[in-house]
């Protein structure tokens, strides 16, 4: 089952991609939810950094005791080659800021680039092997600093964990329905080997709605309850983060394989529309 995975690391170390895309960007696509139109990608066509007018970084340690130390333009964990974003977690002891860390990896983020309220974000991803890992495609409302978190609204695309290779799963935070109160919200879509094929996973949302997809699968829907923003702060922009974390309060429940290091996290695209008028 490694079989794919490492002809596709092997094509990426050469600068070259036999894993990735294999149609044009489209300018508008129709789904069950309605037109849409595209209004901002990275196609990653292009060799280097992540485009800097387009993607920050979180840096440091940052949330749920994860083990991993997120590192800021650091080529050997986050790069664009063979036409994907590369995200790459290693054990590789890097010194940063003066500090020796034993695992890096990155978290990229649009907070100061690019925000949205509605539409389609549809990210097309190859997920890690290995048991520790936890890859995310996610949201979170640009008023975080000012209101914390959940009221900010999170919105998690997509999230999974090593240690259930064959499950991925989408959930949504708000002050109202969370994980910390045992109140949150979400679903999960049994998938084969998806550190083996790429794979889109989608959220539509709408005023009214978020209807969550797996390919062109629907495996979730969080209704809004018109009952104020403690249960819908999603009438506000929220911006779009992609990371890889190693071990945590999820990730890390039965252990880190250490022998799967360095494992990468392959991103095709990440497309965002609107719905036509």
């Amino acid at each position: 089952m490694w079989i794919k995975w490492v002809i596709c690391a092997f094509l990426l170390m050469l600068g070259l991609s036999a894993c990735g895309k294999t149609k044009p960007t489209p300018f508008s696509i129709t789904t069950d939810g309605g037109t849409w139109n595209l209004v901002w990608s990275d196609e990653f066509d292009y060799k280097g950094l992540p485009d800097p007018e387009k993607w920050g970084y979180e840096t440091g340690f940052v949330r749920n005791n994860e083990l991993q130390y997120y590192t800021e333009k650091r080529a050997e964990n986050a790069r664009v080659e063979g036409g994907v974003l590369v995200i790459e977690a290693r054990k590789d002891g890097d010194s940063v800021s003066g500090a020796t860390h034993d695992i890096t990896s990155a978290s990229l983020h649009t907070k100061a680039t690019a925000t949205w309220t509605y539409g389609r974000i549809e990210v097309r991803a190859q997920l890690p092997p290995g048991v520790g890992t936890w890859p995310a495609i996610w949201m979170l409302g640009v008023n975080i600093d000012e209101v914390g978190w959940p009221t900010c609204g999170e919105i998690d695309i997509m999230e999974h964990v090593g240690y259930q290779p064959g499950v991925v799963h989408a959930n949504i935070h708000t002050k109202a329905y969370n994980h910390v109160l045992g109140t949150g919200k979400g679903s999960r879509i049994t998938i084969s080997e998806p550190y083996e094929d790429f794979h889109v996973y989608a959220v539509e949302w709408f005023e009214d709605r978020m209807d969550f997809y797996l390919d062109d699968q629907l495996y979730f829907t969080y209704e809004n309850e018109n009952a104020g923003v403690d249960t819908w702060p999603y009438d506000a922009p929220h911006y779009l983060i992609l990371n890889l974390a190693i071990g945590g309060s999820w990730g890390g429940q039965r252990g880190v394989d250490e022998a799967m290091f360095p494992t990468q996290y392959l991103i095709d695209y990440v497309r965002v529309f609107e719905l036509a008028e």
